[in-house]
């Protein structure tokens, strides 16, 4: 039913775990399916230098989370975006149809956490913005 490759990540995933003070942070989840998926992401000079995840899920969304972590890391936060859950598919060598939901699922908190990485950037150079502003002013 599933490809090795499947059956390997999720025997012994990859990138397990929490990134404390994370640049950016993404859940997504299925309340139908009961999948939920936390991803972490660690950014330095626009790359993506560390990725973690927690996963409560089956088979295909721990494998679709794993697979991703490491296909992103050490991408930009460009190259990153652009991932799409074909191209999880395609790594992990198939889904079966009813369990493709958990590649996007695991591509769309992967989004999530650029998001916020990103909101995270335009507050910063907001206040950074704000502060000059008001310096110039005294």
């Amino acid at each position: 039913m599933y490809s090795k490759k499947v059956m390997q990540h999720f025997e012994n995933p990859r990138n397990v775990g929490i990134i404390k003070n994370p640049s950016g942070f993404g859940e997504k989840g299925n309340l139908r399916c009961g999948d939920v998926m936390d991803i972490y992401i660690k950014v330095e000079n626009d790359k993506i230098v560390d990725i973690k995840f927690k996963t409560f899920g089956c088979v295909a969304a721990i494998a679709s989370t794993s697979v991703l972590t490491e296909m992103v890391k050490g991408k930009t936060i460009l190259e990153a975006e652009q991932l799409t859950k074909n191209e999880v598919v395609k790594e992990l060598g198939e889904l079966p149809p009813v369990k493709l939901h958990c590649s996007l699922l695991a591509v769309d908190a992967l989004h999530e956490a650029i998001k916020n990485y990103k909101d995270k950037q335009n507050k910063g150079e907001e206040k950074e913005s704000i502060l000059k502003t008001c310096s110039e002013e005294i």
